[in-house]
């Protein structure tokens, strides 16, 4: 794990800002969190070179390019051997249908989030590109319904419950 970075008042506002509209003009980011524009774009720049900023994201609706139907794949994986896993993962993620891959602990591998035409193309996914390949030993489908963003991503304030 990587270190935190020390962030201040104004740090935590600029990142809350930038959350919620990362397209925020960066004369309107310093009138919101009350700094000179040359601050402002002195401390987005030390926020980026410190790595809290990791880059700007452009959001696709996945129906109206002719998704509509997403799913979370749980993939268990056997033997769970890195030979095994680096080509797994590579082929997983260079899939057209694949929005997100997490690596995670408990008796599932991998949760894969996809995003596919109907119940068909979800089927041939499932059946071709997962099952087939020999390392995977299981795979368990949940549709996704309906998905909602959540607020911004802040440090913990220190001294509150669960820190």
């Amino acid at each position: 794990m990587t270190d935190s970075v020390p962030l201040d008042p104004i740090d935590l506002e600029i990142l809350r800002v930038l959350q919620n509209d990362s397209r925020t003009t960066n004369r309107d980011l310093a009138t919101a969190v009350g700094v000179a524009p040359s601050t402002c774009l002195d401390r987005v720049a030390r926020l980026r070179r410190t790595g809290v900023i990791l880059g700007h994201e452009l959001r696709l609706d996945p129906a109206k390019l002719g998704r509509g139907l997403e799913a979370l794949l749980s993939v268990q994986v056997r033997p769970h051997r890195r030979e095994l896993i680096a080509p797994f993962v590579t082929r997983i993620r260079a899939l057209p249908e694949t929005r997100a891959l997490f690596h995670l602990t408990g008796p599932e591998d991998y949760l894969v989030h996809v995003a596919v035409t109907g119940t068909a193309d979800l089927q041939r996914l499932v059946i071709d590109e997962f099952t087939s390949r020999r390392e995977v030993a299981r795979v368990e489908t949940r549709l996704i319904f309906q998905q909602w963003d959540c607020g911004p991503l802040l440090p913990p304030v220190p001294g509150a419950s669960g820190t």
